[in-house]
């Protein structure tokens, strides 16, 4: 993140208040880098498509969802398009009450208008005033939430590192495990071995789940359903269809419904 962005930030960081609001407009193709903050967040794109990764986890987080992150948590944002951020810093009582772990949400139309209200709050607002219902009302909507199957689990050994990069730039190679491994240098049985052990997932459970979360990404931004079929590797669109709804519980269809236009 830049240091002006940090520094914009850090007033609501150390505010006294359980949860403070936070609002900004991010360029197309930023990518932050690596960094934490000494609150919990809630991470909410009105308008836009943000990918955030931890040291072991990659998030996609499209409009009418949110990510979670605990407080301290290392992470990295990238913006496909651009991105009106808004943003819950919570007090370490108030995330107490949500949750302990990163989990991506679904943002009720409620849920949405809080975070908008409470944004436009000062940073120091009346203790018993308006800010006051409004962060109840919050943590109690993110509490009660839908977690959401938005997460691909990252590794760290190197050799699997450099697979997984590749694979999520071009998630529509078709090239099988035995020439995969050629890239990360290893053999084929070792390199599936290190796919179950470090992602707990097999290198095609892990390549069609990252398919699948490239296909949602695309159709957010307006892709049809037929080009995000062929970026997760359908021929038949009714299967892709079919395998889409099976894993996000939406169509391709209701996915492209997700973008709902500029910030207020």
């Amino acid at each position: 993140m830049s240091p002006t962005r940090q520094a914009e930030i850090e007033p609501f960081e150390t505010a006294q208040r359980p949860v403070v609001g936070f609002s900004c407009n991010y360029e197309s193709g930023l990518w932050s880098g690596f960094h934490s903050h000494p609150r919990a967040q809630l991470m909410y794109a009105v308008s836009g498509v943000m990918r955030v990764d931890t040291l072991d986890t990659s998030y996609v987080v499209p409009p009418t969802t949110a990510l979670f992150l605990p407080a301290g948590a290392q992470h990295a944002m990238g913006m496909d398009g651009p991105v009106a951020l808004r943003e819950l810093f919570l007090t370490e009582d108030a995330a107490g009450r949500v949750g302990n772990m990163p989990k991506v949400i679904a943002v009720s139309g409620l849920l949405r208008e809080v975070i908008l209200a409470a944004c436009a709050e000062p940073v120091d607002w009346e203790p018993q005033g308006r800010g006051h219902h409004l962060a109840e009302l919050a943590l109690d909507e993110i509490a009660r939430a839908t977690p959401l199957p938005l997460s691909l689990p990252l590794p760290r050994d190197p050799r699997l590192r450099k697979v997984i990069e590749a694979l999520r730039e071009r998630p529509h190679d078709t090239r099988g495990i035995e020439a995969w491994s050629e890239v990360a240098n290893t053999s084929a049985r070792t390199l599936a071995r290190m796919f179950r052990s470090e992602l707990g997932l097999s290198f095609r459970q892990w390549r069609q789940q990252t398919r699948l979360t490239e296909a949602l990404r695309a159709l957010t931004l307006g892709t049809s359903p037929a080009r995000a079929a062929a970026i997760a590797g359908f021929e038949s669109t009714p299967a892709f269809g079919a395998a889409f709804r099976a894993h996000f519980g939406i169509t391709p269809g209701q996915a492209r419904k997700l973008q709902p236009g500029a910030a207020p």
